[in-house]
């Protein structure tokens, strides 16, 4: 395959993934995914490996890309099957995250899959929005084992029963899973498309070639990397179960264009959710170094093979069944994030930003009477670089969300957005100024309990070379602080104010 036959193939499959996508945002029914673009799409080869992913979620796909090969494993898949799940310690991220995944499968052989995953507000958690402030897996909501949803093109009405049956608004829900179930369908149709006129021979090599490529780019991205060992720890500031300060440890090991980040020390899982499956930490971990590489490098699995991950069986980032995680998807990968960047930078110094806002400041609301959930993440401040200031309120690593348009949430909930703006003098100080944060208010009109799950709230984000701190973020109801995590009942009337951290920055201040 030449070069120019490498770089159409390639495209067509980014293609598949990218019309996935605008399947499902255009036939969902809720808000988080229709406004906020909660979801993902991905297509992977026949054992499991990634070959393209959209643009989409960095948690979702990082976390698809490392699970795969063991969820494909398992199943005897045939034509016009698709498989729901949700469970974070078979291929999973957090049990709101569910997967459908469909093979294609061509005279009688599996050519590949195509898979989409959706962020769902209501998973049939007791708390509405199905984040609570959680000890165990089974108080986040329903597990879905690896279960047909669909069986040889039929949906199996029974299956969908069983899921929708335990939701506060069946009828949504319903509609997000075809809506899921017809995207998959637009992947296999192109996918199919794709395909016509190669065998299995020749699908095999163009896939070898797209692999062998990305490989290429990332190890000439890896050896700019110095040789060496390169050390840094960072905490989260707690689990919402009295534990503080929880440590993450990396020993970031960089050899010949390998990179080896072992995180032994890393402390052991906690009581709270704050704990990571191994595939979300592998997302955060993949995310990073996909940040290396040029922008035409194809997101395949080619990119990630010069990448081993330790991480002991029980610990904060390799959880066992069955840890709490519901945070651990959102507010822990964006720290080992923070940590893999704190060890990057004292390798490649100017290449690597302050710790941008470090949080997805989620916030999950709704009412058992009146059967509505909402969920929805706030961006903030993105750490300041050499190459210049941080960015303002935007989301940022491992979430690729949009905010809910004030409109659209307004529409659908008893709510009333008061202050929606920047959290000037945010950033920190530098050389070069980190980004600021957000400042969002929610005024309840009918009596709701919401959860908080945030961080960066006791531990700001760090400037580098000499650069301040930002701010560290703060919660309130009613100007009443609140803490980083926590479940409440709200009244009509009250005020939920979210400030958000800005990033750090970099430099001293008056020092160019």
């Amino acid at each position: 395959m030449n070069v120019v036959q490498l770089s159409i193939f390639a495209n067509r499959l980014d293609a598949v993934c990218e019309e996935m996508g605008a399947t499902l945002q255009r036939s969902a029914f809720s808000p988080n995914i229709r406004d906020r673009l909660d979801y993902s799409c991905a297509v992977f080869d026949a054992g499991g490996e990634l070959c393209a992913q959209a643009a989409h979620i960095p948690v979702h796909l990082g976390s698809m890309a490392f699970a795969m090969r063991d969820i494909v494993s398992q199943i005897d898949w045939q034509p016009g099957d698709m498989v729901i799940l949700n469970d974070p310690f078979k291929g999973g991220t957090h049990l709101p995250d569910i997967s459908v995944i469909a093979p294609l499968v061509q005279d009688g052989e599996v050519y590949g899959f195509v898979v989409n995953r959706a962020h769902h507000a209501d998973i049939g958690s007791d708390k509405p929005g199905s984040m609570p402030v959680s000890t165990s897996l089974f108080d986040e909501g329903q597990v879905i084992e690896p279960t047909r949803l669909v069986v040889a093109g039929e949906l199996d009405q029974q299956v969908l029963q069983q899921i929708t049956g335990r939701l506060r608004q069946p009828q949504r829900a319903h509609g997000d899973f075809i809506a899921q179930v017809a995207a998959n369908r637009t992947g296999l149709d192109r996918l199919t498309e794709l395909v016509a006129g190669l065998d299995r021979q020749q699908w095999s090599e163009a896939l070898a070639a797209l692999n062998a490529y990305a490989g290429r780019l990332a190890k000439s991205a890896y050896q700019a990397i110095p040789d060496g060992v390169y050390r840094f720890e960072d905490v989260l500031d707690d689990d919402g179960q009295g534990n503080l300060d929880i440590a993450i440890r990396l020993t970031l090991k960089v050899s010949g264009g390998r990179i080896m980040a072992d995180f032994t020390g890393t402390d052991l899982q906690v009581a709270g959710n704050v704990n990571c499956p191994l595939s979300v930490t592998a997302a955060a971990v993949f995310y990073v170094f996909r940040c290396l590489l040029p922008a035409h490098a194809p997101a395949c699995a080619g990119c990630f093979d010069a990448i081993d991950i330790v991480a002991a069986p029980g610990c904060l980032l390799n959880a066992n069944f069955p840890a709490a995680v519901a945070a651990g998807n959102v507010e822990t990968s964006t720290r080992v994030v923070d940590v893999v960047l704190g060890a990057l930078a004292q390798a490649i110094p100017d290449s690597i930003p302050a710790a941008s806002y470090g949080s997805m400041n989620n916030i999950a609301m709704g009412s058992v009477e009146d059967a509505w959930d909402y969920y929805e993440t706030v961006g903030g401040g993105t750490g300041a670089s050499p190459a210049g200031a941080g960015l303002d309120a935007v989301q940022a690593h491992m979430t690729n969300t949009l905010n809910t348009p004030i409109e659209s949430l307004e529409m659908h909930y008893p709510l009333r957005v008061e202050r929606y703006q920047l959290r000037r003098g945010s950033g920190g100080e530098g050389l070069y100024r980190g980004g600021d944060g957000i400042l969002r208010s929610y005024r309840f009109l009918k009596p709701a309990q919401f959860t908080l799950l945030t961080e960066r709230r006791r531990h700001a984000p760090w400037g580098l070379a000499e650069g301040a701190a930002a701010s560290a973020g703060i919660n309130s109801l009613n100007e009443a602080p609140l803490p980083g995590k926590v479940s409440m009942q709200a009244e009509a009337g009250d005020v939920l104010t979210i400030e958000t951290p800005g990033g750090g920055g970099f430099g001293e201040p008056g020092s160019d």
